[in-house]
This record gives C-alpha cells, sequence and structure tokens, in this order.
C-alpha cells in the first residue's frame, strides 16, 4: 500500500527566532502541530523540513533519548551543542546524534547571505541513557547520483552508524532515470521529494515537497520525470 501525501497536506510554520526567521514543514505531530494521523512511522518520529532565514539561529535548547539525522538540503548548516561548536554541514552533507543521556544543541545557519534548509529526522533509540555522540559524513551530488546512498545505517558499513533500527537514504535522480528499492517483510518506506519532481512511485505521482508512505509492498519503483532530490527512510512497523 503506498499512501500519498500532497505538499499542501503537510503542517507550514512561520516563527521568529534569534537573528532571524525559520520555516517549518512538518510531517508528525511537533510542537503546536497535533496531527493524530501522523504521530510517527515506524521508529521515525520527526520528520521536519526547516529553513533558516540568512543569519539566524535555533537557540541552545535540550533533548533526551532520541536518534538524530539532520542532512543539509541547501546552504550552510552549523550545529552547536554544549561542548561548543561543530564542523559546517553543505548540501547534501549529513549528520548523526545520539542524544542518548541528554544534549544542549542548536542549529545556525553558517551564511550571512542565503537561507539554510536542512531536514531532521528523529528516531526512538534502541535503548535509553546512551551516550551522546555527534559525527557527520560530507556526500556529493556524484555519490548519490542515480542510485539510492546509504547516508545513516547501522547495517551498511559506508554509512553513519546509528543507534537504532532505521536505514536513511539520499539521491539525486536524474531525469527518466529510475531506480528500485525492496522491502524487507515488516518493514515500511518514507520517501519524500526535496527537491524537483514529480517523481513516479510504483506509478503514482510524488510532487517536490510531498511525500510517500509505503508499506505491505515487497518494493517499489522510483522514475524521475524531472531532476529530483530525494530522501527514503526505511524502518520497521512497529
Amino acid at each position: 500500500m503506498i499512501v500519498l501525501r500532497e505538499p499542501k497536506s503537510i503542517y507550514q510554520t512561520d516563527v521568529l527566532i534569534q537573528d532571524g526567521t525559520f520555516h517549518g514543514r512538518w510531517h508528525f505531530s511537533f510542537g503546536p502541530n497535533s496531527d493524530r494521523d501522523h504521530t510517527r512511522f515506524g521508529t521515525l518520529r520527526v520528520f521536519n523540513d526547516d529553513t533558516l532565514s540568512p543569519g539566524a539561529v535555533w537557540p541552545l535548547h535540550p533533548h533526551q533519548d532520541i536518534e538524530v539525522v539532520t542532512y543539509c538540503a541547501g546552504g550552510e548548516f552549523m550545529h552547536a551543542d554544549q561542548g561548543g561548536k561543530g564542523g559546517v554541514l553543505r548540501k547534501g552533507h549529513v549528520q548523526h546524534t545520539t542524544v542518548g543521556s541528554g544534549m544542549w544543541h542548536s542549529e545556525i545557519n553558517n551564511r550571512k547571505d542565503e537561507p539554510m534548509r536542512f531536514i531532521q529526522m528523529w528516531f526512538y533509540p534502541s535503548k535509553e541513557g546512551l551516550k551522546p555522540s555527534v559525527e557527520q559524513k560530507p556526500v556529493e551530488r556524484e555519490d548519490r547520483t542515480n542510485r539510492l546512498l546509504p547516508v545513516v545505517s547501522p547495517v551498511h558499513r559506508e554509512a553513519l552508524p546509528i543507534q537504532t533500527d532505521a536505514r536513511v537514504f539520499a539521491s539525486y535522480l536524474e531525469r527518466g532515470q529510475s531506480v528500485d528499492y525492496r522491502l524487507e517483510q515488516n518493514r515500511g518506506a518514507y520517501l519524500y521529494v526535496l527537491e524537483g519532481g514529480p517523481v513516479k512511485v510504483n506509478g503514482k505521482d510524488v510532487d517536490a515537497f510531498g511525500a510517500a508512505m509505503i508499506r505491505d509492498e515487497a518494493g517499489i519503483s522510483i522514475k524521475a520525470d524531472e531532476n529530483s532530490e530525494l530522501l527514503l527512510v526505511d524502518v520497521p512497523l512497529l
């Protein structure tokens, strides 16, 4: 079964933050967005597409016992936590954070002259109280062109590790190209079109900023009608 989520159906918000503004597209219940139909997808709890204005900062705030994956979709993303500022992510780069026993962190637009867009995913951890850690990985367009590249996964050696059962893939799919993906039993996939599109998922159109929730399928075929940036999250269905 493939359930499409039209872009207009996904909650959007605009907020004043430190030194600028913030625009969010929040796919699941989060903050003021209470969505009974979309509270989670397997181990995936949060899927936010956020844009910070030039120079804007989401100030330090605490979290506990979540696994966080951050994917830079445009501009320059900088992470900061109680240990200080971290490295910069550019478009296509990815970061994994084990929040574990507790961490204060901040998201920063590293550029004063252009917006910064990032996708942030939260997953339920395999167990509570883990030691906090942060690691990141540069991923260039050629690395993910016309393939589903594993960027965060507990089972793919080339990907950043994660302390839960979740696999995140990135793809830049050129016009007319397609990729296939097999799903193991009792697993589902959440596909998001970040840019470009539409793409066809088993023949169904998914537009830019739209998503597809895939369950009870042995596999899917994704074909790009136009050049497209994609994220695919594979999780067990609880």
